[in-house]
């Protein structure tokens, strides 16, 4: 049951009798059966049915999940949600909202039959998981051997170029020719293997999954997908079949797997990070649906549109937002939200220009042109000057010291600490210099023609300022704020804490990007600096408040309508209209307020000001230039180890050469799993983590930060293989057979139990821990057999999934949740969905393909018309400060 923002349902129930004080029966009844379990939980005598449950009571959001919890485990009490608690802060507006709520409209009350996507299929044997598993391996080997070959020969036909003049030319015939059949060749196998996809369902594991697989990472690793945001990325899905008018703008790197079930009408705009995949796995099974989009679409930053979904003509669907299986957008509609609802709230905010069809083309051409003449011949030449020139002015010829020497490690250790001293000083000099030139060119303010130089300025200072490693390095520390100076960030200094900013900050200009003293962001953080239309841009200042925290995953866009001292919740949706909020906290997508903090959490406020923080925050950073030092350390060990593998294949035509070019790619991959693993398992000395509450100045927090800061990049490479559950075991991570995971993130590792069967799906997360401003929290998270995560769903800490439950795309299932054996929840926080919500998830399994016209919209859920919810309170709640997501 969903309710409109500080709106309670009117209407006294049939039979209800009213007391002298205004009150029912049934609401009276209601009040002192919430009041008693809610004594239960916090475990006190009683309590006052008018008290506030943040205020007054002290409780936050993790108590009141334990409540909802044992709400829903009394079959006399209707259902409670955490929205609902947020809404009704105390025990009589809570019980008058549940006393007085009109029938579900949206389905009976009871269970709702789902309508079964096929014939109910057993969990695949461990038979065909390992089946899969070895073809997969031999895929990926032949695969690998194929590539490492070609390069090996090509580059060494390079490098016998006499002068400059003869490599260069010989870099430019290579990159041609390499790039001709890197990039066709992925095209050409998804005709082989699949020919065109169509709406189907077939378990994992088995040969249809195989095939999917193989197309997913060949179409996920082609050179084409860099071009994202030009028309050359376009083309490139047009080779794979989708159906795409012209003027279509995507920036979105995830790339779409069932081609063929993708539609684009023309001057559609895709932004960053939206996920469009064509495919879900659910329950064990895959199931492939179209994806529809009319003329002049405009999808926001870090979407999910899941499949049988589609948007109408001029229909917009707002950042952080998600259309679940079967929903319908209707022609020239606004919504955003997960799932999506309507709003009134406009996307598109620059001007249209003219920008045809021609400048499209040039705008490819050039791009491709770059990559030949420059970006291939440059990339050949620093290779060649380390592995050849290097050795020759030595007086040495690569390869020419045998394995078991001691030169040859001499060798590998010079050059691996030149490669990686190297990169990081000129790396960093060119971050912080280079990209001030095309940003010159760039006004604020004013829109600009895609595809133009302007176009081209705005996409150089975004790649070559948004540097993963020095992030990566300087993140969870006080040299983050530096390194964001030096970028070009206005981050003052003041209110400094040590942990301002996460590993995981993105931007699309450092120069219009502010925040505010005192304000703490936690990781996955992207600051969208422009708007776009089909046919412009435009740039504009971001600025976040002071003295506010910013949860994890959250999409921040100019003009968003947040100032001083907010909370903003993990995944919530950033309002752009309505008066500025100040002081509150929100939470949810489309947001509504919260209490901004609650007395629980001030425990630590000693340690937040005068000779406490002072002396609290000399150790920490104390701690993190250590851990600055042994995470350089860690990374120059993995670089020294590829580089032994190198130097043992190029250069060498013995017998011992030739195997390792054969299995070059396989064994780095390998060598980097079982590095990493280690690395991570001897920091923690093999022992689990366990459950706890600090504060970011204890030593405990700031190990468990070091932890963080230890690559799992490479496990992406693993996902939807049987090796990556292999991986996570090493890692600590108490798992079952037979687990499908497509790409799932686990933040830690040793808190973390998954059972047999279970599905995650791609960009899934499961985090085990939060940080609320000054205060560390972490806690078990456990997923019974055959439980679902959908695409983008994040688990936080201390959950509990029942057996066979379902969360559906882009959910946010908050802290202290328990989710009964085989329901089904979703939405951002998650609740139970029921009535059509859980029939068009499942309808969504198995529909057959409907054209949009003729697909009728959902029914619009309950929510505001003219923006993101808002509350009647003053509100916040604690939310998560994660690891890399």
């Amino acid at each position: 049951m969903v309710r409109e923002p500080g709106e309670l349902p009117g209407g006294d129930p049939a039979g209800a009798v009213s007391t002298s004080d205004g009150s029912t029966e049934p609401e009276n009844r209601i009040a002192e059966a919430l009041s008693g379990l809610l004594a239960e939980v916090v475990r006190t005598e009683s309590i006052p049915v008018d008290g506030h449950f943040f205020d007054d009571l002290g409780a936050d959001s993790l108590v009141m999940a334990h409540f909802c919890a044992r709400v829903r485990k009394r079959p006399d009490l209707p259902p409670v949600s955490m929205r609902d608690i947020y809404l009704c802060p105390t025990v009589r507006s809570l019980a008058k909202a549940l006393a007085d709520a009109a029938p579900d409209t949206e389905g009976p009350p009871g269970p709702v039959p789902e309508p079964a996507p096929g014939p109910p299929t057993a969990p695949a044997g461990t038979a065909r998981y390992i089946l899969c598993g070895a073809l997969q391996l031999l895929f990926f080997a032949g695969y690998s051997y194929l590539v490492t070959l070609a390069t090996m020969r090509g580059y060494r036909w390079v490098s016998e170029g006499s002068g400059v003049a003869a490599v260069y030319g010989r870099s430019v015939v290579l990159g041609a020719a390499g790039l001709a059949v890197v990039c066709t060749a992925p095209i050409a196998l998804k005709w082989l293997l699949v020919g065109r996809w169509k709406p189907r369902e077939f378990p994992v594991w088995g040969l249809g999954y195989l095939r999917l697989w193989i197309v997913k990472v060949l179409v996920s690793t082609n050179p084409l997908v860099l071009f994202a945001g030009s028309p050359v990325y376009v083309f490139y899905l047009r080779a794979l079949g989708a159906r795409i008018g012209r003027h279509v703008t995507i920036l979105s790197r995830r790339v779409p797997v069932c081609t063929d079930l993708l539609s684009i009408g023309a001057g559609t705009v895709i932004r960053k990070e939206a996920s469009l995949l064509g495919y879900r796995a659910d329950a064990g099974r895959i199931r492939t649906g179209p994806v529809t989009l009319g003329r002049d679409v405009f999808i926001g930053e870090r979407t999910v549109l899941d499949i049988h979904t589609s948007m109408g003509d001029r229909s917009q669907l707002g950042h952080a937002s998600a259309l679940h299986a079967g929903a319908a957008v209707p022609e020239g509609r606004r919504w955003h939200g997960s799932p999506a609802r309507s709003t009134q709230v406009d996307y598109v905010r620059v001007a249209p220009a003219r920008c045809g069809t021609l400048r499209r083309a040039a705008f490819g051409i050039g791009g491709l042109l770059k990559a030949l003449l420059a970006v291939v011949p440059l990339t050949v030449g620093v290779v060649d000057l380390l592995l050849t020139r290097l050795h020759t002015l030595a007086g040495r010829s690569t390869g020419a010291e045998p394995v078991t020497s001691s030169a040859f490690y001499l060798e590998a250790l010079v050059l691996s600490l030149v490669l990686f001293l190297g990169s990081l000083v000129v790396g960093l000099a060119v971050i912080v210099t280079l990209p001030r030139l095309p940003g010159l060119l760039i006004e604020p303010g004013r829109a600009y023609p895609l595809y133009g130089l302007r176009y081209s300025a705005h996409r150089a200072v975004e790649r070559m300022t948004n540097s993963r490693f020095f992030v990566w390095l300087f993140g969870d520390s006080s040299y983050i704020v530096h390194y964001l100076q030096l970028l070009g960030y206005r981050a003052s200094r003041a209110g400094q804490t040590g942990s301002n900013f996460g590993t995981g900050v993105v931007h699309e200009s450092p120069y219009l990007s502010s925040v505010g003293s005192g304000t703490m962001v936690a990781d996955g953080l992207s600051i969208l600096n422009a708007d776009y239309s089909g046919t412009s841009f435009r740039v504009s200042r971001t600025a976040i408040g002071t003295s506010s925290f910013l949860g994890n995953l959250i999409a921040y866009p100019a003009g968003g309508r947040t100032g001083d001292d907010c909370l903003l919740a993990t995944k919530v949706l950033v309002p752009l209209d309505g008066e500025v909020r100040e002081g509150v906290g929100l939470l949810g997508s489309p947001s509504f307020e919260i209490p901004r903090s609650v007395e629980r959490d001030t425990r630590f406020d000693h340690l937040r000001s005068g000779d406490g923080l002072r002396r609290a925050l000399a150790a920490k950073n104390r701690y993190n230039l250590r851990t600055m030092g042994v995470v350089l350390l860690i990374r120059w060990g993995h670089l020294f180890g590829l580089m032994l593998l190198s130097l043992a294949t190029v250069g060498r035509y013995d017998a011992v050469g030739q195997f390792m070019e054969a299995g070059l790619l396989l064994g780095a991959l390998g060598f980097t799993a079982v590095y990493y693993a280690l690395v991570e398992r001897t920091m923690t000395r093999f022992r689990p983590l366990q459950p706890t509450v600090c504060s970011i100045y204890d030593p405990y927090f700031w190990h468990h930060e070091r932890l963080w800061k230890v690559s799992d990049a490479h496990l992406q490479a693993l996902s939807g293989t049987p090796f990556k559950n292999v991986l996570w075991r090493l890692l600590g991570v108490r798992l079952g057979r037979r687990v499908f995971d497509d790409g799932c993130h686990v933040t830690e590792r040793t808190l973390t139990a998954i059972g047999d069967d279970c599905t995650l799906n791609a960009g899934s997360i499961i985090q085990c821990h939060s940080q609320e401003d000054g205060t560390f929290k972490s806690d078990r998270s456990t997923l019974g057999a055959g439980c679902t995560l959908g695409v983008g769903a994040l688990v936080h800490y201390g959950v509990t999934v029942g057996d066979g439950a379902t969360l559906a795309a882009d959910s946010f299932l908050m802290k202290g949740e328990d989710v009964p054996p085989h329901a089904r929840w979703g939405g951002n926080p998650a609740a139970e969905l029921r009535g059509h919500e859980r029939q068009s998830l499942a309808a969504g399994d198995a529909a057959a393909p409907v054209p949009p016209a003729a697909r009728p919209a959902l029914p619009q859920q309950p929510g505001p018309e003219t923006g993101p919810e808002t509350g009647p309170g003053p509100g916040g709640a604690p939310v998560a400060k994660g690891a890399p997501g």
